[in-house]
């Protein structure tokens, strides 16, 4: 099976169910960003040292697919699409580990800086494209139907990528790193 199809050679890409879009539309727009969350996922679980953050990753990772397909079918009705759909536990189980890994964690007293150990920053950088995602979902809502459940866990996955790259500096010893104003 060749990798190239030449079907987008005109900027064009086909979705589920075969209607073409543009390859910069919002809904493109939308599941590439969940592509690149995780994507940096991937670059988070190589430079990861602790088996609990690896699990929840291998997760994320595959539960992103179940995202990016959803949103990659348009009018894709979870009763008659054989396309998975992000679900009411999908987000119960994102909360279920943002409340077990922060109850490791000393209490937030200041904002903090993305940074720290690679797989820390590589977490915050997925965690601001997650950001970048939900907003792009936002907007491809107002004019079209979106899983209220999808959007709901995007901003949830969010909170989580925060909460475990705070975990991996805390695993490695490594101090979250306070936001000081440069005003003094």
């Amino acid at each position: 099976m060749k990798i190239y199809t030449k079907t987008g050679d005109e900027g064009e890409t086909g979705l589920f169910g075969g209607k073409r879009v543009s390859k910069a539309s919002l809904r493109i727009d939308a599941y590439g960003t969940v592509d690149e969350v995780n994507s940096f996922l991937g670059m988070a679980f190589s430079f990861s040292a602790s088996s609990k953050v690896k699990d929840i990753i291998s997760w994320l990772q595959n539960i992103l697919f179940v995202a990016g397909a959803e949103l990659a079918a348009p009018d894709s009705d979870s009763e008659k699409s054989q396309i998975p759909h992000i679900s009411i536990g999908d987000i119960a189980k994102a909360e279920e580990f943002i409340d077990a890994l922060s109850e490791e964690l000393s209490e937030l007293t200041n904002f903090i800086l993305p940074g720290g150990t690679n797989a820390a920053a590589a977490l915050h950088v997925a965690r601001a494209v997650c950001r970048r995602a939900e907003r792009l979902i936002v907007a491809l809502q107002k004019g079209e139907d979106i899983s209220k459940n999808l959007l709901i866990f995007i901003n949830r996955l969010s909170d989580l990528l925060f909460v475990l790259a705070r975990y991996e500096n805390h695993t490695a010893h490594v101090n979250d790193i306070n936001w000081k104003s440069p005003r003094g």
